[in-house]
Formats: C-alpha cells, sequence, structure tokens
C-alpha cells in the first residue's frame, strides 16, 4: 500500500510538470528551433504530451478492472 501512495504521487508530479518533459524527437526540435517564433516550438511540445496521455490512460484503465476483477474473484473463493 505504501508503495502504491508513492507511485501515484510521483505520477501527479510528473503529470502536474509537462515543462520537465522533453517530447520532441530530435528533427522536430530542430526545425521548431530554428523558426523565430518560440510559442510555435511550445505549441508543438505541449501537443505531443497531449496526446502521450490517452495510452498511459488505457493501459492504466485495462490494468485497473482487471486487477478488480482478479480481486473480487479471490474474494468469492
Amino acid at each position: 500500500m505504501k508503495n502504491l501512495k508513492f507511485t501515484g504521487l510521483l505520477l501527479l508530479i510528473l503529470l502536474l510538470l509537462p515543462e520537465m518533459a522533453q517530447s520532441q524527437c530530435a528533427m522536430c526540435r530542430a526545425v521548431l528551433e530554428s523558426e523565430a517564433n518560440q510559442s510555435t516550438a511550445k505549441g508543438i511540445n505541449d501537443g505531443i504530451l497531449y496526446l502521450m496521455i490517452f495510452p498511459y490512460l488505457l493501459i492504466g484503465g485495462v490494468g485497473y478492472f482487471i486487477y478488480r476483477s482478479r480481486k473480487n474473484k479471490s474474494k468469492s473463493v
């Protein structure tokens, strides 16, 4: 239970600090940094981070339902 709380806290910190993540590939970063408009680079980076969230949410949801179904089976046996 303690490990689960630590993992949840770490996940929350990482989700609240997306500027720490460097999600652009090297080619995207080079093209966007060569432009004078830095807001475009920030927008692309934020968009990539936004799109990365959904696969993790789906995998986490499936994992949670598997965990819950196994927990319910063990209680009924």
